[in-house]
């Protein structure tokens, strides 16, 4: 991870020394038709910026695109050595996200250029202002630092050492810095979940993620407990003990606890998390053609200690547990079969855990999950969220563009929602039923732990509903966002860190 320093200066931006002035931009031009060119508009009120890049701008060949960018060298009347404007596209569809993006793109330009400090001017708009924009721009600026080369002999540590956000106005002045401190928090929170996430397996095995996620939670004040094979048999986690069985590493139960002082009542949120820290399908054995991208199967598990991360440092007034149920799903002589029956956690003492007929061993996420949303449920969890990289099935549905969500409880997925207006993550909902659910009954046992080709990502779902039965509770399907399969302007190809963020606020939500 890089170790790159984010200030705030609050000096007029043409006077600031630096390698690199960045600047935003938007395309101004309202008219449609074949005659309506581009007008790329400087977002910041510096008559100097202004006209350093007067002469670039009346070209026509820059268009303020999004993430498009233009660099000026020893641009006239500022202080800056270079001057770089990074678009924002089209005013009407330039939002707050927007601007993380393009704070990103910033960073990512000036790294493999060997330029060590950026200073971002923070747009002055009516549109984009405010705390938000501040704490978006840090965020951006964090993602775009972030790169997987980690294991590289010739790796030149390449990050950007400082990172100066420039706000013009001074009013507002600790609503500002308070965003901004927010925003740091949250984008290295993310980076440590796509830190997680970049992990090969011999690497991350699941005792080792329980160590990294224990050390995270005594450096941020989390309560922690970090289990493995005897804790699962004590708790008959029968489910999560069959994906482990076949692997002579150990599994992990990882539980991280946010208790916030002074509060003694209102909802208590569960978090769990997916963490397989190596999927090889098991004896359903997966095709050797992108097989080693499945290190990535822990991103549901290090989204949820990501976001665990950032509640600790942010604080807000809610009880959060969090269960991370970590293990290699492995082919060996000791591996579950396809046709076996296994019988999951009992949800209380009196009630029997239910059984379940592995019909493919891959389908082992929902059986990790099955038990730790029982165990959340048991101690004391009142509203549940779970993220997994799931199912192949919710790229076919969605494509690489948009993750799924799913969830018993409107109330519980309207905050959801609100959390999206914030994070700037692109979730959908899909639907769950009774008719899906059919698809799951087993002829020998209970539920089985898939149903056949259709409605896969749903089906995956239903099965994780039959866990949580009547507590609110959110599926979020992360296996098509987790992996950046193209580098872009403001993010490095590799782990996304998906779900941090609208965990977090979702979270936050539920507060006071």
């Amino acid at each position: 991870m890089g170790n790159m320093r984010a200030e705030l200066s609050f000096a007029p931006i043409a006077g600031i020394a630096t390698e690199l002035l960045a600047v935003l931009a938007v395309d101004t031009q309202t008219e449609k038709g074949p005659d309506a060119k581009p007008k790329p508009t400087l977002l910041t009120a510096d008559a100097a910026v202004q006209a350093a890049a007067a002469n670039v701008l009346a070209t026509g060949e820059y268009k303020g695109g999004a993430n498009e960018t233009v660099l000026l060298h020893a641009p006239a009347g500022l202080a800056a050595k270079r001057l770089l404007i990074v678009g924002l596209g089209k005013l009407a569809k330039a939002a707050v996200h927007s601007v993380r993006d393009a704070a990103g793109t910033a960073v990512r330009y000036a790294k493999p250029r060997g330029i060590r400090e950026v200073v971002l001017a923070l747009p002055t708009s009516e549109s984009l202002r405010g705390a938000a924009v501040v704490r978006t721009a840090v965020e951006g600026a964090f993602v775009g630092d972030f790169d997987a080369d980690t294991y590289r002999s010739d790796r030149k540590d390449q990050s950007i050492q400082k990172f100066t956000l420039a706000v013009a106005d001074d009013a507002g002045r600790a609503a500002v810095e308070a965003a901004f401190a927010e925003g740091a928090i949250v984008g290295e929170s993310q980076n440590f979940a796509r830190s997680l996430v970049n992990e090969p397996g011999n690497k991350l095995t699941p005792t080792i993620l329980g160590a990294r996620a224990a050390l995270m939670a005594q450096e941020v004040g989390l309560g922690w407990e970090v289990h493995s094979t005897e804790k699962l048999h004590e708790l008959k986690m029968g489910a999560f003990w069959s994906v482990s069985q076949g692997s002579p590493e150990p599994p992990a139960l990882i539980v991280l606890r946010y208790e916030p002082e002074g509060v003694t009542d209102g909802p208590v949120l569960g978090l769990v998390g997916k963490g397989i820290t190596f999927d090889t399908g098991g004896i359903s054995i997966k095709p050797a053609d992108n097989m080693e991208k499945m290190k990535y199967d822990m991103a549901g598990g290090a989204a949820m200690i990501g976001a665990m991360r950032a509640i600790a440092l942010l604080k807000p007034k809610v009880r959060v547990i969090a269960i991370i149920c970590a293990a290699e799903n492995m082919p060996s002589g000791t591996a579950q079969k396809p046709g076996d029956v296994q019988t999951a956690m009992p949800i209380t003492p009196d009630r029997p855990g239910k059984t379940i007929e592995i019909i493919n061993t891959d389908a082992e996420g929902r059986l990790v999950l099955a038990d730790g949303l029982t165990y959340a449920r048991q101690l004391g969890a009142t509203h549940l969220i779970d993220a997994a990289t799931l199912t192949g099935a919710i790229s076919v549905a969605l494509g690489k563009i948009t993750a799924g969500a799913f969830s018993n409880d409107d109330a519980a997925y309207g905050k959801f929602e609100s959390a999206l207006a914030i994070s700037g993550e692109k979730f959908w909902r899909l639907p769950l039923g009774d008719a899906y659910a059919e698809l799951i009954k087993s002829d020998i046992g209970d539920i089985k732990n898939t149903g056949g080709r259709w409605g896969g990502a749903i089906i995956a779902a239903e099965f994780l509903h039959v866990f949580a039965e009547d507590t609110p509770w959110i599926h979020l399907d992360i296996a098509g966002l987790a992996w950046v399969e193209e580098k872009r302007p403001f993010i490095a190809k590799g782990p996304s860190g998906i779900g941090v963020r609208s965990i977090l606020e979702w979270v936050r939500s539920y507060q006071g």
